[in-house]
């Protein structure tokens, strides 16, 4: 929740993460690789050149071997930037001391001092996450100007990692949309298409991402809004489980519902990223006590076998591959599955009756609780303030002027969701179906190790297509709305493509595990990555020589 109790940046902190060199595997026998609709089932070799690495742990090795300096790496990635930013939009603001910050890891080096084990890595954070120093808007312009004094749990543990932080990227205002268009600011490109929507509301995380414009980046997940941009922008996402990671310093949208989550080029970066950010903290009363565990080294280190995922039980959610659903994402879904029957899981299908259920309950129980916790943007406590003569006048035009229309139709549905009369009617109900959902997804896990579907009805859609039609706009949250109401975990990692733009448009796999199981969704989405051949997911915006 959006605080100000005390200033974290006071508590001290020690960064628990470890870095693990893993070598990567040579070969994998009778296994299927696939990309999109392409199923090869004759023994293959695996082209090590085409499979995703580690860009932090590239990085790191460069920087502890002296092979390159850290104002090189900034510098070659800053460029970029400049060179993409004008045809994609994804930062509303970038940091000036990208290269101060650098100079000084550097000086360390030259002082045999250590290393964070994130330093010389350029993060993005969504704008909806509080940094010091440096503009957080929420996307709002009724919070235009606003610097916190003081940054997020998530942020300070990158910082106290090493971490240089790159700037603020666009999202849908205050996290509430599906396409980036509702910024307040700006609209964001696809990197694979410029014509087309990066999704949302991370979208300015994951097309940052995408496009190499940092190397990983930080986005909050609500209802879908870091595993639906992943997929549209051929990146890998992860949503953790509700209480994982710390939401204070996070803008609060929907306060039961709200997680922050992690983009990266590659299963390793995610679990990287994902474990340095992870862990309780006393100024977050939901985060929880467990012990975080090193995702890293649960991936496979050694060559693979024939069958690395050997009994591993996995259930294809049938009601996400039925009508309303592409007909090229259904079959890279199928395809994916079939592949990873190939790698040795058990693959069935599950039913999860309660499945429709859950975009109309989140809907509600969404707008519900922004409408409020949005209430404190009038002017007075938070946000800008127009002049009037009068209180009323005061609140009133200050939340008219400030905030988009999206924003104020959302607060409007939560409002009466929750007025009297309509409470039994509305919030009551979809916090039954909530239960329901939790107890579905449950039962299904009971019976399976993972749970597969789309990660979005379709490709990205082009700009402006859904704009106008919010109910067309809600009905693309089908897939992720229900991992939100279960508090669940969750990984996307593109898997194939489907015509569309330049050289076609990426296509996730979501794949859902039980609370604080993350680590089994990033080693089966490690070697999942690592064994698909035919694609290469780097858009074409980006010459060869950007990879």
């Amino acid at each position: 929740m959006f605080s100000t109790v005390q200033n974290p940046r006071f508590f001290l902190f020690q960064c628990r993460f470890q870095l693990h060199l893993v070598p990567k595997p040579r070969h994998i026998h009778h296994s299927r690789v696939i990309c999109a609709s392409q199923v090869v089932s004759e023994p293959q070799t695996i082209d090590l050149t085409s499979t995703p690495s580690s860009e932090i742990l590239n990085i790191r090795k460069s920087l502890l071997s002296r092979e390159r300096k850290a104002i090189e790496i900034a510098e070659e990635y800053l460029n970029r930037l400049r060179q993409t930013e004008p045809q994609i939009h994804s930062f509303l603001h970038v940091s000036e001391n990208v290269m101060r910050e650098a100079e000084e890891i550097d000086m360390k080096i030259d002082r045999n001092e250590k290393l964070g084990p994130l330093a010389g890595v350029l993060i993005g954070v969504k704008d909806n996450i509080c940094t010091v120093n440096m503009p957080s808007t929420g996307g709002s312009k009724i919070l235009e100007g606003y610097t916190p004094a003081f940054d997020a749990t998530a942020v300070k543990k990158l910082r106290d990692c090493g971490a240089i932080l790159v700037g603020k990227t666009n999202l849908d205002e205050f996290g509430m949309g599906s396409s980036t268009e509702g910024s307040g600011f700006q609209v964001t490109a696809n990197p694979w298409d410029l014509t087309r929507v990066p999704g949302g509301s991370s979208g300015g995380s994951a097309a940052a991402v995408s496009a190499r414009q940092c190397v990983v980046s930080l986005g909050s997940d609500t209802g879908g809004s870091v595993r639906q941009p992943a997929s549209f922008c051929g990146v890998v996402g992860m949503k953790p489980t509700y209480g994982r990671v710390s939401r204070f310093g996070l803008m609060a949208y929907a306060s039961s519902l709200d997680v922050i989550g992690c983009f990266g080029s590659s299963v390793a970066d995610t679990a990287i990223i994902l474990e340095a950010i992870s862990g309780h903290d006393r100024l977050d009363a939901t985060s929880s006590k467990r012990e975080v565990p090193n995702f890293a080294s649960q991936f496979v280190s050694t060559e693979f076998e024939s069958k690395p995922l050997k009994g591993l039980r996995i259930g294809v959610i049938r009601e996400t591959l039925r009508d309303g659903v592409g007909a090229e994402v259904v079959s890279t879904i199928q395809t994916a599955a079939s592949h990873l029957e190939e790698l040795g899981c058990i693959v069935t299908e599950v039913s999860l009756p309660s499945y429709s259920l859950g975009l109309p309950a989140y809907y509600i129980l969404a707008s519900s609780e922004s409408s409020s916790n949005l209430s404190r943007y009038d002017g007075v406590r938070y946000g800008n303030q127009v002049a009037a003569e009068e209180l009323n006048s005061l609140y009133v035009d200050s939340r008219a002027n400030g905030l988009g229309s999206e924003v104020k139709m959302r607060i409007l549905m939560g409002t009466y969701a929750l007025s009297a009369g309509y409470y039994d009617a509305y919030y009551k109900r979809a916090q039954q179906v909530r239960t329901l959902v939790q107890r579905s997804f449950n039962s299904a896990l009971d019976e399976n190790d993972i749970l597969i579907s789309p990660a979005a009805p379709s490709a990205a859609y082009r700009i402006g297509e859904k704009k106008n039609d919010p109910l067309a706009m809600y009905a693309g949250d089908i897939m992720t709305v229900n991992v939100n109401l279960a508090g669940l975990p969750a990984l996307v990692l593109p898997c194939g493509f489907a015509e569309g733009g330049p050289t076609g448009l990426p296509i996730g796999l979501q794949m859902i595990g039980a609370a604080f199981d993350e680590g089994k969704l990033l080693r089966v989405g490690h070697i999942f990555e690592q064994t698909l051949q035919g694609c290469k997911f780097v858009p074409p915006l980006l010459d060869e020589s950007c990879t």
